[in-house]
């Protein structure tokens, strides 16, 4: 569930501040409240986690001041100004300045609590904005989204940290759904262009005119900088590579000869051929393919992964239920052998619409993984076979699945754990070695 925003409500007046903070506290809001700009300057740092209701006029600091100081502390956050009749120039300047919007004495309650919505919700936007932007440019924490032990997954995550080192240019193919993307984000995030831009295009958005205006230029008035430019000294991702035309290959390759060696702009070419009957190297000029192919990489599909299946299956249940406010399910042993022998033709991207459902079903008390399976696949009757595994595989991954769950969900606590698994401590060490589970992830 989205976290309840704060607002600072800033007014010398008792009354006034105590007034607004138990009408705002009553809509839901979770409040504090300031004597002085400032002292409410003290803490409203870049990322406040909400917005900020401020009387203009006050001793000391006035709301003018105080207004711009906070657009230079973090420009994007939420300022709702109260003003006296007379001072309605003042806030109309205001607004010019930055501020989100403004309230006239006396102001009816609910349209306080109106503005107040709208003005925490641009602020959870913006703010999650900000966040997404520090994930995908921090290589630890994008590292940390590859979840996975699987040996396939070990090798995708070492030669991530390999190419990312290096610098030439680089082709990910795999099936759709594998989360190729997330990888040319790594592959960024890692590297030695990390702090520099990073620009992504999907070839496939555009026809062929659009499309050689928003790579190469030139813009339209009305358009931004073509990416070639806007990615220079960074890097360039280019979504779907198979949708470009020759012509368009040919500039392409032309770009990259010009930018000489070593590369000035990295470019991550992504291509989505594999499940096709078709290949990169048969769809591209055989030039550029080499080119773009001297590091390559192949993301692997999700029924080679094994019990990452299960893994990500209860990562995912959870963050939906605390999205929805509901328990996250429960896998039985027969529901752990189904998600793992599925062949999951949409890979991780229909792992997610399977989860999200199944938590769904949860909460109304009805329905099955098994079925959300047969539904997620065309053909019912390979939604619940690949090749065959050994009987041991599907213990091993039940049991720790099992393990981790629990671990999970007591946080840590070995004591609530060996009572609910009815393990002695001895064993439940030996088998979180044996799976690589540690005790201090949990806590």
């Amino acid at each position: 569930m989205s976290k309840v925003m704060k607002i600072a409500i800033v007014d010398d007046e008792k009354d006034m501040r105590q007034s607004i903070s138990q009408w705002l506290a009553l809509s839901g809001f979770d409040t504090e409240t300031f004597a002085s700009a400032e002292d409410a300057l003290k803490g409203l740092g870049s990322d406040y986690p909400g917005i900020v209701v401020s009387d203009i006029k006050m001793p000391g600091m006035d709301g003018m001041q105080f207004l711009k100081k906070l657009k230079g502390v973090d420009s994007s956050l939420p300022v709702i100004m109260i003003t006296g009749h007379g001072d309605v120039p003042m806030a109309v300047e205001a607004m010019r300045i930055g501020a989100f919007d403004f309230l006239e004495k006396p102001f009816n309650p609910d349209r306080m609590t109106e503005l107040a919505k709208k003005a925490t919700h641009a602020r959870r936007l913006t703010l999650d904005n900000r966040a997404l932007r520090r994930e995908l440019s921090d290589g630890t924490t994008l590292m940390k989204k590859l979840i996975g032990q699987s040996p396939v997954m070990e090798r995708l995550k070492e030669d991530i940290l390999d190419l990312g080192q290096a610098d030439g240019h680089v082709l990910i193919d795999g099936e759709t759904g594998t989360g190729k993307t997330l990888i040319a984000h790594a592959l960024h995030a890692v590297g030695a262009r990390a702090n520099r831009k990073f620009v992504l295009i999907s070839c496939a958005a555009y026809d062929e005119e659009t499309l050689a205006r928003v790579i190469f230029g030139p813009a339209h008035d009305d358009e931004p900088i073509p990416a070639i430019e806007e990615a220079r000294g960074g890097t360039l991702v280019l979504e779907d590579i198979d949708a470009l035309s020759h012509a368009l290959q040919a500039r392409l390759l032309t770009a990259i000869n010009d930018q000489g060696t070593p590369a000035e702009t990295r470019i991550i070419a992504i291509c989505n051929l594999q499940e096709q009957d078709k290949t990169c190297e048969s769809v591209l000029r055989p030039d550029l393919f080499y080119r773009l192919a001297a590091l390559r990489m192949t993301v692997p599909p999700l029924r080679q992964r094994g019990e990452d299946i299960l893994t990500l299956f209860t990562r995912l249940g959870e963050q939906f239920a605390d999205e929805y406010g509901c328990d996250a399910p429960q896998v039985s042993a027969q529901e752990a052998a189904q998600l793992l022998q599925a062949p999951w033709p949409g890979n991780v991207r229909q792992l997610i619409n399977v989860a999200e459902r199944a938590v769904l079903q949860n909460r109304r008390g009805s329905g099955s993984i098994a079925s959300l399976l047969m539904t997620e696949t065309e053909d019912s009757q390979s939604a619940m076979t690949t090749e065959g595994k050994p009987l041991k595989e599907f213990v091993e991954a039940f049991e720790r699945m099992l393990i981790d769950n629990t671990m999970r969900r007591h946080r840590g606590s070995i004591v609530a754990v060996m009572d609910e698994l009815c393990l002695p401590r001895r064993t439940l060490n030996e088998k979180m070695a044996k799976y690589s589970l540690q005790r201090s992830d949990y806590l």
